[in-house]
């Protein structure tokens, strides 16, 4: 079980792992790990779903690793094998293609390449099993990622990927090849897991292009000055995890104190004793969204308030298309529609309890606020659907254990379908009259 001392995995590095079936995948995985973390075989499609592992990769840090199935798997299994692969496209930050340099680049390798394009993931080709290729001199251990133009796997790949330039065909070895003007940055390395030639060099290409993306976030730290005081609501109810605060909670209490601030805790039962007991109004009250209505009668109107849903949608970078899907519960309730169909989905996975806010306390806050009785379906971890297309409204929890790229592509999606998309704390808040309260704190 992950403890407190763990980077989540929606803030770790998604890095996975793509090839066809006996490209090498599985050993360079093990290779790049230092662990036995994929099965290793020579009959195909040994791996049959993706498998996640969160760890240290130096000089990367903190990362999820993803090892996928063959892209190129066939029968009706197959097919699912390939599409729940292609599925981790939509989360990975850096994408890793093993190509077998004895068989050279396939049809699904030039198609993922397109993919990785399409959804401007930086990638690394990793030509594998290079000792096996006839060549003498695959690199030894250096810093520095390098390919080869010797074998015809490298000749191709550099023609798929735009760099090699009419009449170049014949230099012998290049460091380092990037996409230079290209939108998707990528880099192409030799590599063999037997050996461990380039294993070092992958490394240092994948944190490389890693780190190209990088943009510091913050939670809430970024609004306060060093010595504020932030007054957190965080209810104790049947939902709520034994023994733990949740992980939105933690994390905001960690980057208040990052700041240099105080982080005061209580539940909203305990809220009005705590405001008394201040020589001085906090900077902010943040609030578990369920009781956002008793918070915000509690606060007096000169303290700022905002929400942790709120503050997880800033922090992903949604809380824009997010504010604007919620303006479709006011057409739902002003609307003729008397069933509209609203998604409920979910981030993670978990047991849900009598009054889940998921499925019980916000569908009925719904009901009430729009007069109308809408068909609710319910979705959580990767089963969002594929087809959000007769859904009038698309309502997402707070996307903690969902990484920014995936929270990006899940309101995308819902846009491309014309399916408003929100979550959770910015509802209740439009809801419950206090969405323009709840965002000002924001705004300053």
């Amino acid at each position: 079980m992950p403890t407190l001392n763990d980077t989540p995995s929606a803030d770790r590095v998604h890095i996975g792992f793509f090839g066809v079936r006996n490209a090498g995948k599985s050993s360079l995985i093990n290779a790049v790990t230092g662990q036995d973390l994929a099965v290793v075989s020579d009959v195909a499609g040994t791996t049959t779903d993706p498998v996640r592992k969160a760890m240290e990769l130096l000089p990367a840090g903190p990362v999820l690793i993803i090892d996928t199935p063959g892209i190129d798997d066939e029968g009706d299994l197959g097919e699912l094998r390939v599409r729940k692969a292609r599925r981790v496209l939509n989360s990975v930050d850096v994408a890793v293609l093993a190509v077998d340099a004895t068989r050279g680049p396939s049809t699904a390798d030039r198609d993922l390449i397109s993919l990785f394009g399409e959804k401007h993931i930086p990638f690394v080709v990793a030509l594998t099993k290079c000792d096996r290729a006839g060549e003498a001199d695959v690199p030894e251990e250096t810093g520095t990622p390098s390919v080869s133009y010797g074998i015809g796997a490298a000749q191709e790949l550099a023609r798929m990927c735009g760099v090699l330039n009419p009449g170049t065909e014949g230099a012998r070895s290049v460091q380092v090849l990037e996409g230079a003007g290209s939108e998707t940055p990528f880099r192409v390395v030799r590599t063999s897991a037997v050996s461990g030639a380039g294993i070092h060099g992958l490394k240092e290409a994948i944190a490389g292009l890693a780190q190209r993306g990088e943009q510091e976030r913050f939670i809430v730290s970024d609004l306060l000055s060093p010595g504020d005081c932030v007054v957190l609501v965080c209810p104790i109810d049947e939902s709520a995890p034994k023994g733990r605060l949740i992980l939105p909670q933690q994390q905001t209490i960690r980057d208040i104190i990052d700041a240099g601030c105080i982080a005061l805790v209580a539940q909203d039962s305990e809220l009005e004793g705590a405001l008394s007991q201040l020589a001085n109004p906090p900077r902010m009250v943040v609030t578990d969204s369920q009781v956002f209505a008793t918070v915000s009668k509690i606060v007096p109107a000169s303290i700022p308030l905002t929400s942790f849903s709120i503050l997880m949608a800033r922090y992903k970078g949604t809380l824009d298309a997010q504010v604007e899907g919620a303006a479709e519960l006011d057409r739902m309730r002003d609307g003729e529609a008397i069933v509209p169909r609203i998604l409920m989905a979910e981030g993670c996975t978990h047991h849900r309890q009598c009054e889940d806010i998921g499925t019980v306390k916000l569908p009925n806050l719904v009901r009430s606020y729009t007069g109308k009785e809408p068909v609710f379906d319910f979705s959580s971890g990767n089963d969002y659907p594929d087809d959000l297309s007769a859904y009038d409204l698309v309502i997402h929890c707070g996307g903690c254990m969902v990484n920014e790229r995936e929270m990006h592509w899940r309101a995308r999606h819902a846009a491309a379908q014309a399916a408003p998309f929100t979550n959770y704390g910015i509802a209740i808040a439009k809801m419950t009259g206090i969405l323009d309260r709840s965002l000002a704190p924001l705004q300053t």
